[in-house]
Parts: C-alpha cells; sequence; structure tokens
C-alpha cells in the first residue's frame, strides 16, 4: 500500500501560465528612474526677524539666554530660566498675544491661544544629557512648541 501521490500536472500548467504573464509585462516595466535634483537655495533677502520668537541659547560654559538676557542660569540650574518664560507667558497671556500658528493644535496641552513657541539652540560639543535638561526646563515652563535650532550642519 503506497501514499497518496500528488499530480503535479496542473501545478505545472499554473507555473507556465505565470511565466508567461511575467514575459509579456517584463517589457512595460520602466527603465528608467528620473530623479528631480534640488536647486542651489537662492539667498533670500529682507528676512526680518518676528519679535515674539523666543530662543533659549545655551553657551559653550553651559551658561543659559533667553534672547539677549544672560544670567538665567546653567545647564545644571535652570530655575531662573524656568521662572522668566512663565512670566513671559503669563504677561502673554495677560495681553491677549495669541499664536497665528499653534493656536488651533489639536495636541495643545493649555487652553490659552498665547504663543508659547522656543526654539533652542546649544553647541554641537555639548553632551546630550545637558541639552536634554534645558528642554525639560522649557516644557517645565509651559512651552510649545519646543524646537531645536540648528545652523550649520559642518
Amino acid at each position: 500500500m503506497s501514499g497518496p501521490v500528488i499530480n503535479v500536472t496542473p501545478l505545472i500548467d499554473v507555473l507556465l501560465v505565470l511565466l508567461i504573464i511575467f514575459m509579456c509585462v517584463a517589457p512595460l516595466k520602466p527603465t528608467s528612474f528620473h530623479a528631480r535634483i534640488p536647486t542651489e537655495p537662492r539667498p533670500v533677502r529682507n528676512i526680518r526677524d518676528n519679535p515674539k520668537a523666543l530662543a533659549v541659547i545655551i553657551r559653550p560654559n553651559r551658561s543659559l539666554v533667553l534672547n539677549n538676557e544672560q544670567n538665567l542660569g546653567t545647564t545644571e540650574d535652570s530655575d531662573k530660566l524656568v521662572e522668566r518664560l512663565k512670566a513671559v507667558f503669563a504677561q502673554r497671556v495677560a495681553n491677549g498675544d495669541v499664536s497665528e500658528s499653534f493656536a488651533e493644535a489639536p495636541d495643545r496641552p493649555f487652553t490659552d491661544k498665547a504663543e508659547r513657541t522656543v526654539f533652542i539652540k546649544a553647541p554641537k560639543t555639548l553632551d546630550y544629557g545637558s541639552v536634554a535638561r534645558v528642554v525639560d526646563a522649557v516644557k517645565l515652563a509651559g512651552a510649545f512648541p519646543i524646537s531645536l535650532q540648528i545652523d550649520k550642519l559642518d
């Protein structure tokens, strides 16, 4: 008594049909790939700084600067920076200073519509932990969104 025998004739028929289909379709595939290469960036003139922009700059000595305000602590002790940012945000809420871009953001953690965007700029030589502590401090102050500013990637 022998085991079941599989009839492979229908499988070979299916294989041949697939082979014929692929042979007919193969000449139709694209033979070249066209890529659009970006152009050289044009210099933009007459750019005015946004007066509402808040930039936290971490100096190489780990001191913190908010726009042009010095002596706002260090990466290890950012309490002065947090208090100053809270004061700025409170003043913006009191003045009704509305954010043009993020006021209606669905994930906005605040009910007010005040401008709370903060950019953080740090030297490339600074360790990740120091920058992360500053990001946490800015978030604690009530900033939304928080962006890292990158000037050059040399």
